[in-house]
């Protein structure tokens, strides 16, 4: 019997309740579609709410503090095993079509990066780049999101094939003259969107995998609805801002926080205490936004992702058209949440509400996956890689501490794990916090600190009532710090069996 096929297809940043199956207010039709031929999984988790750690984590099945990229700014370093070399020994192809971001934008002599200025925009060297990278041995790569100035890689290699020569003119200086004011509506054209590119090169692998019959393993990964925002016409007019539910804070619901939170709701927050590097924290900033851009970012949010979800569906298409779905496990699912008004707070940071670390996440494979189910296993990116090996036959690296999830999804199990870590640090002397959460409670540590966060997802869901300073609920603060210890035990690496006994 032939191994069945992976396609792991990622948006970056999506909020957990934007498919439109769960939320009436926006259209997905293809993710509806796979949430109605597949299984939906309601407590997903992340690793990490930012890019390079958690994706590190998906290729390497372990945590960030296990296999090093451990914040934005470091790098996936090359001798970490990854899930691509078990697939390629078994005898898969795999390839990675979009981004990766598992190195940082600006390399040193020690810890070179591929993925740094100039190297980023040398196209020549990319036309000839034909290296195994972590683990796949094709890979079409691009860094920038919407206008950033960070294009290059083989999407501006694509532009300029499709006869998209002025491409520099849509993306901001150095390569390009677009406002940096600009937002909303996106001049590009749709013809040239990395979406259309990311579908476009993957059906390509698609076909050339199916001529050839080899098996495969292989990742489309989307850019948006990373900020910012902006998307081409005429999805940035698809959302009027005043039908839309947008969230916001609630008078009070800070108060028990620790002080960060609030300082997020000053117009000019002083952070310097936490920024003793010099390179800033993701999130710590003022929060504050006007009612009306408020609004507006997030009718375009939610136009990035149905204009993601038209390209997700070309490429479900092509695997009906190949008769390679009922031989393909689709897995979709997203790096992170994101903030758009929840809490006060936009985009992302080390704030471990559910609208960060919680994501969408779907897997399908016809007539072994349930179809139309939902789930509420606990399920962590940490357990992708694993589980992927596992249903394809291949052995678990001992290194691996992600969790083999394979007869949940196949609907064998009801739960294979009972809680879900999440990790974010920045520099050592600034921000360090897990985040424990099981089926019901969520606590938060923070390094040093005596302050924390600890919630009854239960009895409130919107994480409006910091329990962690409660004397009614002292108990229970120790019995999950407990069991928070009891899990990082849990996780720690393994990477070699006990053979002798001495």
């Amino acid at each position: 019997m032939k191994q069945p096929n992976i396609l792991l297809i990622t948006s970056d940043q999506q909020h957990w309740n934007t498919i439109g199956a769960f939320n009436k207010e926006i259209s997905t039709p293809n993710l509806d579609r796979l949430v109605r031929e597949g299984t939906a999984f309601s407590r997903a988790y992340c690793p990490n709410p930012t890019c390079t750690p958690t994706r590190a984590s998906i290729i390497t099945g372990q945590y960030p503090s296990q296999h090093g990229a451990w914040t934005l700014g470091t790098k996936l370093l090359e001798d970490r095993h990854v899930v691509g070399d078990d697939f390629a020994n078994a005898g898969y192809r795999t390839a990675l079509i979009g981004k990766a971001h598992f190195q940082p934008l600006h390399g040193t002599e020690e810890y070179p990066s591929l993925e740094a200025y100039p190297l980023l925009q040398d196209l020549e060297f990319w036309k000839r780049f034909n290296d195994r990278f972590y683990g796949f041995d094709h890979t079409e790569l691009a860094r920038n999101h919407t206008n950033e100035a960070h294009v290059g890689q083989h999407y501006a290699i694509w532009m300029e094939q499709k006869g998209c020569t002025n491409w520099r003119d849509y993306f901001l200086p150095p390569t390009g003259t677009m406002d940096k004011g600009k937002k909303h509506k996106w001049e590009l054209p749709e013809e040239y969107h990395y979406n259309t590119w990311i579908a476009e090169r993957t059906n390509a692998l698609l076909e050339q995998y199916r001529d050839a019959g080899e098996s495969f393993f292989l990742w489309a990964s989307f850019f948006d609805p990373h900020p910012p925002y902006l998307v081409p016409e005429p999805w940035d007019a698809m959302y009027d801002p005043d039908r839309l539910t947008i969230p916001e804070l609630v008078p009070g619901e800070l108060d028990d926080k620790p002080p960060h939170f609030r300082m997020t709701q000053e117009e000019r927050p002083d952070f310097s205490h936490l920024k003793e590097t010099g390179k800033g924290i993701h999130g710590y900033h003022s929060h504050l936004m006007p009612e009306t851009e408020r609004k507006r970012l997030v009718a375009t949010y939610y136009g990035m992702i149905s204009l993601m979800d038209k390209y997700i569906g070309r490429i479900l298409d092509k695997l009906d058209e190949l008769g390679l779905s009922n031989d393909t496990i689709v897995v979709f699912t997203t790096d992170h949440g994101h903030f758009f008004g929840q809490h006060g707070l936009q985009a992302k940071g080390g704030f471990m509400y559910e609208d960060l670390i919680r994501l969408p996440f779907v897997v399908r494979w016809p007539g072994r996956v349930p179809a139309g189910r939902v789930s509420d296993a606990i399920q962590s990116l940490v357990d992708l890689a694993p589980t992927f090996l596992s249903l394809a036959g291949i052995s678990i690296p001992h290194a691996m501490t992600g969790i083999d999830q394979s007869k949940v999804w196949l609907g064998e199990r009801s739960e294979a794990r009972d809680h879900a870590i999440c990790e974010f640090r920045h520099e050592p002397t600034t921000i360090h916090q897990k985040t424990y959460v099981d089926r019901r409670y969520k606590i938060t540590v923070y390094y040093n600190q005596t302050y924390g966060e600890m919630f009854d997802l239960e009895s409130d869901p919107n994480e409006l009532n910091n329990l962690w300073d409660s004397p009614d609920h002292a108990f229970l603060k120790c019995e999950l710090l407990l069991k928070y210890a009891w899990a990082e035990l849990g996780k720690e690496s393994m990477p070699m069996p006990r053979i002798s006994g001495a």
